[in-house]
């Protein structure tokens, strides 16, 4: 019964092994919103790392991350570090290019909870007195991370955070616009 037992159990690993080795290691997530604001408006939001704070969907969880910044104050090179609890972990962002008022690439690299690098994009898109953001995220995921991926729906996940992000973000600068 036991040799029974154990043999199921094996099965049961091996399929589930099986199943996320035939997941896809690239990962692609993106998420758009229309915000009644000029592009430079919000472009000026994602450029600058201090202004972060007022909408990412991360600040909220941890008031007393450690926030650090080096490079310049906005731009291509600007770096901003953290250092949080467990739904923030530690990490470092990198502003690898800036084109005004229609794109902020920005490289994403996660040491806490589980190392992990990505790329993040900011599109943004006149649409007459509005601007449609689009922000996307993309990466590699080793096996581990396929893993969590699956028992997490980290796709959903990460959706459902950049969603609330752009939300934030459209109260923060069609607020600003008004002023």
């Amino acid at each position: 019964m036991l040799k029974k037992i154990l043999i199921a159990l094996l099965a049961l690993i091996a399929i589930f092994v099986i199943v996320v080795a035939l997941q896809p290691s690239e990962f692609h997530v993106e998420r758009t919103a229309t915000m009644a604001a000029p592009p430079a408006t919000v472009f000026d939001q994602v450029n600058d790392f201090h202004k972060w704070e007022a909408w990412s969907p991360w600040a909220k969880l941890d008031p007393n991350a450690k926030i650090a910044f080096e490079g310049p104050p906005s731009g291509t090179g600007t770096i901003m570090t953290w250092a949080g609890n467990n739904q923030v972990g530690e990490g470092k962002m990198t502003l690898a290019e800036s084109r005004p008022n229609e794109l902020v690439k920005i490289n994403v690299d996660i040491v806490k909870p589980m190392e992990g690098s990505s790329t993040t994009e900011f599109a943004f898109k006149p649409e007459g007195d509005q601007t449609a953001v689009t922000w996307s995220m993309s990466g590699h995921h080793n096996f581990l991370a396929k893993a969590m991926c699956l028992v997490m729906n980290g796709k959903k996940m990460m959706s459902d955070i950049m969603d609330k992000g752009l939300g934030n973000m459209k109260s923060v600068v069609e607020g600003a616009s008004k002023t």
